[in-house]
């Protein structure tokens, strides 16, 4: 792509914005991007979400707006809805949702009230700061319960779940997390939300690609509301959307708008609708495997060279890196992989002693690089050299080594071809 020919505009018009807007297309070109949490649109995405349906206002849903002029956008938005329920067999989509916090929110308003209890597992053990972080709304608003993983293989104990459910009585039971790197058991969550006559919520933006892909357990048929962001394995705009039972569909739209938002970024929304659109492709589901082999391969290359991982490895698109026993914090590791042109981020482990600014972790995964072309053998190496960095973290000789072999691989594969 011709960035300079796509940004000619700006260039005449704001100079300084774009001096910034270009060195952030060359950082990330030449960059291994690592955050499990971003991806790479594609141009159709990135050309939707700048067009001119950034101009309308259209408070309201199809056919039900407050604002005139709304037939066009109509049709995008209801293809957006439509190709939601199609690719996760929904029975209600919400695509409005400005990102995964407020679709979160909103889905907590649609089904509870002020106070009302809801079971879900802490921030340190792989959660969201939505599920009942105490200086979040969702733990101002409401009464979090929380569960632990397993203290020993670092994974889901059901049964232990089970019982803090049958003795809390919770009203919902919130499933999901932003740092679990193995697969979820969503049958046995409703099991568990039966016996204990509580609601199902999940929140699966992590993994939303690779369940859209049938690569992973859906927990559309087994829970009240679920929710995802949109930009993460699913490869689309920045946003998320909500997916429930017909019985909850109004208390949904309503939670939304008028709830918590007014318009809807309907320049966001037809995005989503051509990244649907993208996912319910043959091609998706050949890059969700890659995927998945990519990390593992990553993972291989990071345990092999003696790095400790977060329950021994990984079943998804996620890794989990304990520095414990290399006596290091997350953020000096971030910074030191930073400077070589890996990106990653800090993050606490199960468990942690340390504080969520500078964890005991380091959180990465193969979305990005998956997308960009790597291959196993990459990610393999890859997995080697943050290795490297990690055990040498204070030699600048090895790190200018790494850096070079870091735009290789970026020179290998570009983003934007």
């Amino acid at each position: 792509m011709n960035f300079n020919l796509y940004l000619k505009e700006l260039k005449k018009t704001d100079p300084e914005v774009y001096k910034w807007v270009l060195a952030e297309i060359k950082r990330q070109e030449f960059t291994i991007e690592l955050i499990p949490s971003e991806n790479i649109v594609s141009p159709s995405v990135m050309e939707t979400q700048g067009s001119v349906l950034t101009n309308k206002y259209s408070e309201g849903y199809p056919n039900k707006r407050y604002y005139g002029g709304n037939h066009f956008i109509d049709k995008t938005e209801q293809l957006a809805i439509d190709r939601a329920k199609q690719l996760f067999g929904a029975e209600h989509v919400n695509v409005q949702p400005h990102s995964g916090s407020g679709a979160n929110m909103a889905a907590y308003m649609a089904v509870l009230k002020l106070n009302d209890k809801v079971l879900s597992i802490n921030l340190d053990q792989g959660g969201h700061l939505t599920h009942g972080h105490k200086l979040n709304f969702s733990g101002m608003l409401y009464d979090f319960v929380q569960y632990e993983l397993d203290k020993d293989t670092k994974l889901i104990d059901y049964e232990k779940i089970r019982e803090v459910a049958l003795r809390e009585k919770p009203k919902l039971i919130v499933t999901g997390y932003s740092a679990y790197p193995r697969e979820v058991d969503f049958k046995k969550f409703k099991e568990i939300a039966d016996e204990c006559g509580a609601m199902l919520m999940a929140d699966i933006a992590h993994i939303a690609g690779m369940i859209a892909a049938g690569l992973h357990q859906n927990p559309v048929p087994y829970c009240d509301i679920v929710t995802t962001t949109t930009h993460k394995t699913l490869r689309g705009p920045r946003g998320a959307i909500i997916m429930c039972k017909e019985k909850y569909a109004k208390d949904v739209d309503r939670s939304i708008f008028p709830g918590i938002q007014g318009g809807p970024l309907e320049h966001v929304i037809a995005a989503k609708a051509v990244a649907f659109g993208e996912a319910l492709k043959p091609e998706f589901k050949e890059y969700q495997e890659k995927l998945l082999v990519n990390n593992k391969a990553m993972a291989q290359g990071l345990i092999d060279n003696g790095i400790d991982l977060v329950s021994g490895g990984t079943s998804n698109h996620l890794i989990l890196i304990d520095l414990t026993k290399h006596n290091l914090l997350g953020k000096k590791v971030e910074t030191a992989l930073d400077n070589v042109n890996i990106c990653t981020n800090k993050n606490m482990i199960p468990f942690d002693t340390s504080t969520p600014f500078n964890p005991s972790g380091i959180r990465i995964g193969s979305p990005v690089i998956t997308t960009r072309g790597f291959n196993e053998e990459d990610c393999y190496k890859v997995g080697v050299l943050i290795s490297i960095i990690i055990k040498n973290i204070d030699n600048e000789e090895i790190m200018l080594s790494v850096r070079e072999e870091v735009q290789e691989l970026c020179l290998k594969c570009p983003l934007y071809k």
